[in-house]
């Protein structure tokens, strides 16, 4: 048993740092100092891949493109549809105010539809920044990642400013890492340091690699309960085990 991101920072050989994480089900922040993850230091946020997924519905729907096509998408279509043609935008401001200035995609549904998007393929990824657009009232997610370093010791912050890792499936947008930088950079300007984000191309799956590389180190082999501790104990051992 392990925290996702302590398990995201492993993958991209790290103990110590801030894993931001934007999954399908949730986000999270988490403070991690020498394999040890901070509570005080953990955020989450309840906008992450499905709810983006039923915006870009939404977005399409709103649309007077293909109304019927739309209505029609499966899940799987919309997931494949925002995976592929979306993307977060570095202005939405100045691009939701400049008509035509990002180029629209084309999309072929299964049943061989085509779906043309235009300004939703920056809408549908920003409310990750802008949870308020999805009617949720907390902070964005780099006001999270903002809010879990102020909790840090501030010997230690600094560590974890050279330490910060994305990871999970809806941190793959193009321009998501980009974004993350350029809003930290901001939310943190007059404190003497210029933050970069660590985005590996396999950090949709950052926790699983981590998982595998945590479990081979024997330092934490004491974190581990064994199968003949589950056959004596059963599944609620876990509970007091970790």
């Amino acid at each position: 048993a392990a925290n996702t991101g302590f398990l995201s920072l492993c993958a991209h050989g790290r103990v110590t740092g801030l894993a931001v994480e934007a999954g399908a089900a949730v986000s999270h922040v988490t403070s991690v100092c020498r394999g040890q993850t901070l509570r005080k230091g953990t955020r989450c946020l309840g906008v992450a891949g499905d709810h983006l997924s039923r915006h870009l519905q939404r977005l399409l729907l709103e649309s007077p493109r293909e109304p019927a096509v739309q209505r029609a998408l499966s899940k799987k279509v919309l997931t494949q549809l925002k995976e592929q043609c979306c993307y977060v935008s570095l202005d939405y401001e100045g691009d939701l105010r400049e008509k035509g200035a990002h180029q629209a995609a084309r999309f072929q549904t299964p049943d061989g539809h085509w779906i043309t998007l235009g300004k939703e393929r920056f809408c549908c990824p920003e409310p990750l920044f802008r949870p308020e657009l999805l009617q949720h009232s907390c902070p964005g997610l780099h006001q999270l990642a903002g809010q879990s370093l102020q909790t840090v010791p501030e010997h230690a912050r600094r560590h974890l400013l050279g330490n910060i890792v994305l990871a999970g499936g809806s941190s793959m947008f193009p321009g998501f890492p980009e974004r993350m930088c350029l809003e930290l950079n901001f939310l943190l300007r007059g404190a003497g340091v210029h933050v970069e984000v660590l985005a590996n191309p396999g950090r949709g799956t950052a926790a699983w690699a981590g998982g595998s590389m945590a479990a081979s180190l024997s330092s934490f082999q004491h974190t581990w309960m064994t199968k003949g501790q589950y056959q004596e104990h059963g599944a609620e051992y876990v509970h007091e085990k970790f």
